[in-house]
């Protein structure tokens, strides 16, 4: 049973790799971090979906592995999220990295916020 459990985060964390590959592909020629920025929200959105799920007890123990801890661990990326800002202050875009900052961190907060106030 515990290789199964390991076998859902593997292939979570595979799928959403997979999917932050894809979404930076569709932003490779943009100077702002945005393929972060949209791949931590949508991982945030999916972890608000299930949180409240979870409380209302409609997600499985394997489907959080898969979702919570596998896909959105693998979609959402904070070492990311940090060397793209720390390479928008090397090359001088002060304002972008602090505006990186606050919006990432505003946007993603907002939305846990807003599922977990509503759960």
């Amino acid at each position: 049973m515990f290789v199964l459990k390991l076998f859902y985060v593997f292939f979570g964390g595979g799928l959403g790799s997979l999917v932050r590959y894809l979404i930076s592909l569709s932003f490779i020629n943009y100077k702002l971090p945005i393929a972060t920025l949209l791949a931590n929200l949508l991982s945030c959105l999916i972890l608000g979906i299930f949180l409240v799920g979870i409380q209302n007890h409609m997600v499985t123990d394997n489907a959080r592995l898969l979702l919570l801890v596998g896909f959105c661990g693998g979609l959402s990326t904070f070492s990311s999220f940090s060397f793209e800002t720390i390479n928008l202050i090397k090359d001088g875009y002060m304002l972008y990295a602090v505006m990186n900052i606050f919006t990432s961190i505003l946007i993603c907060f907002t939305v846990l916020y807003f599922f977990i106030k509503n759960s």
